[in-house]
């Protein structure tokens, strides 16, 4: 194991992403004969075979594939250590590189509390959905992740890699542009806003499901909306387009629309929950990071604040 360098890692990683010898060859600028000596010592080490030959070309086996895992682990945490060398050499005081949804507004709060704290802290920021952020997160290429912890998260075999730092709660939420409706009731429930003009995410989202629930709760069939749409920027356009839609929305995405002003939030009884959001890191041997430490404070203070 001692004569495994670096480029040994780099020919598992090519291996398997091009499933041939003459493209990993030509990937890492070497002779196939050079690399079939280089996947012989690499298993030598071992004492495996980690790649199995087929018509589909060369393709790790299940202890390749655990050893790939590793080896992509390593480059990237050797990557980390090069880029946070270069900020401290640039003046930062530390590096975070945090994976995030598109849409949130407590991320940019926490982020700027982070910063008034650490004025040189550098922060890299890579949006996404949540579970292809956390299989950066697994492989190195990310310190945390802030996301939704979903029913494909909870499902997947990902759970038992990651610790949270820092839990959540989330909620539906309403808003709109124009007037809040009224009905003379004390407050709004659902059912009250059954023939309102609705804009929300298709069928198979969590929040659409959320939506739909919330008015079956009440006794009543859930509206058809007039507008189904996915896209945040579409739906902050058109609420300050047409006063007269009311949006189902995560609280994290009802946050980031009314500090954009022209909107505002219609309170509807009785409150809906939505899986919390978390904090993630890997779980692993070695401590969390103090950056990241930093920042799940600076979350806290953003979520008591709200």
């Amino acid at each position: 194991m001692r004569k495994l360098r670096l480029r040994h890692l780099e020919l598992l990683v090519a291996l398997s992403e091009t499933a041939s010898m003459r493209g990993a060859a030509a990937r890492l600028h070497l002779s196939q004969p050079a690399l079939s000596k280089m996947l012989g010592e690499v298993e030598a080490g071992f004492d495996a075979r980690l790649f199995e030959r087929s018509h589909q070309g060369m393709q790790p086996n299940a202890l390749g594939t655990a050893v790939i895992h590793r080896a992509r682990s390593v480059l990237h945490e050797l990557e980390r250590a090069t880029e946070e060398v270069e900020a401290l050499r640039r003046g930062a005081v530390a590096l975070l590189r945090l994976g995030a949804p598109s849409v949130t507004a407590s991320v940019p709060a926490a982020v700027a509390a982070l910063r008034r704290k650490l004025p040189g802290a550098m922060v890299q920021i890579r949006e996404g959905r949540v579970h292809e952020l956390i299989q950066r997160l697994l492989v190195g290429e990310l310190d945390c992740v802030f996301g939704a912890v979903t029913p494909e998260l909870l499902a997947g075999d990902v759970i038992p890699r990651l610790k949270p730092v820092l839990m959540l709660e989330d909620e539906l939420c309403v808003l709109t542009a124009g007037a809040a409706p009224r009905t003379g009731k004390r407050r709004l429930r659902w059912a009250d806003l059954q023939d309102a003009a609705w804009m929300a995410p298709p069928r198979d989202t969590l929040v659409r499901q959320a939506f739909m629930t919330a008015f079956l709760n009440e006794g009543v069939p859930p509206p058809a909306p007039v507008i189904e749409v996915m896209s945040s920027v579409t739906i902050g356009s058109l609420l300050r387009a047409d006063p007269a839609l009311l949006c189902a929305v995560r609280r994290e995405h009802a946050d980031d629309e009314v500090a954009r002003g022209g909107v505002r939030r219609v309170d509807v009884a009785p409150h809906v929950p939505l899986p919390s959001f978390g904090l993630f890191v890997r779980k692993g041997d070695l401590p969390d990071l103090p950056i990241v430490l930093a920042f799940a404070d600076a979350l806290r203070g953003v979520a008591r604040a709200h």
